[in-house]
């Protein structure tokens, strides 16, 4: 039996001014088997997400942002299905992402195994090599899995981290509140939107 539970109000800044020189936008996750109806762990919220997350990288790749993909894969037997069922199995329809939204020549792909996309992942050599980059604009799905861990990992690491709340998709409203509370309070995160996000000359 469920039970009302009030998530504490977060700020949603209505203008965040960010210099592409020094930002990143993270696409997470936005996968077959996580946005299409078909998919092993579909998540409709996603499809929300996809004109958004589309809007932004419209934005960033003209003006020569660094974008990132993230890529949940998995193998035989992998520990995580346990918990979740089979799901992006590497070399399968799945794991692939959505064409909607599909990497373009110049972006970065970073397969991780986990939630967290700089867990066991190149992340992090991604961004020592793209030195400039201390600002990252976090998207994709799922808001309180692995954008949540995501973020996290990035704010640790000293990262300005913006979470366009239009931008990212979870299974229920609870979770998508909580997480987005989350990334504010806990790792002090901005929350905002895809068309709040300004690119500075």
């Amino acid at each position: 039996m469920g039970r009302l539970v009030e998530v504490p109000e977060y700020p949603v800044a209505e203008q965040v001014r960010v210099d592409p020189r020094r930002t990143a936008v993270v696409v997470v996750d936005m996968q077959n088997d996580f946005v299409k109806p078909e998919g092993k762990l579909y998540v409709p919220a996603a499809q929300e997400a996809i004109a958004p997350i589309a809007r932004l990288l419209e934005k960033a790749r003209r003006a020569g942002m660094l974008i990132i993909y993230t890529q949940d894969l998995h193998g035989e037997d992998d520990p995580e299905y346990r918990i979740w069922g089979e799901h992006v199995k590497a070399g399968t329809w799945g794991a692939d992402i959505i064409p909607e939204l599909a990497p373009q020549p110049g972006d970065e792909i970073v397969p991780k195994p986990r939630y967290d996309a700089f867990y066991a992942s190149r992340m992090e050599d991604v961004l020592r090599v793209h030195k400039e980059v201390d600002t990252l604009i976090i998207t994709g799905t799922v808001t309180n899995i692995c954008v949540l861990h995501t973020a996290g990992s990035a704010a640790l690491r000293w990262y300005r981290v913006i979470v366009p709340k239009d931008g990212v998709a979870a299974l229920n409203a609870f979770d998508q509140e909580a997480a987005l509370h989350q990334i504010d309070f806990l790792y002090k995160g901005t929350i905002t939107t895809v068309d709040a996000i300004v690119l500075m000359d």
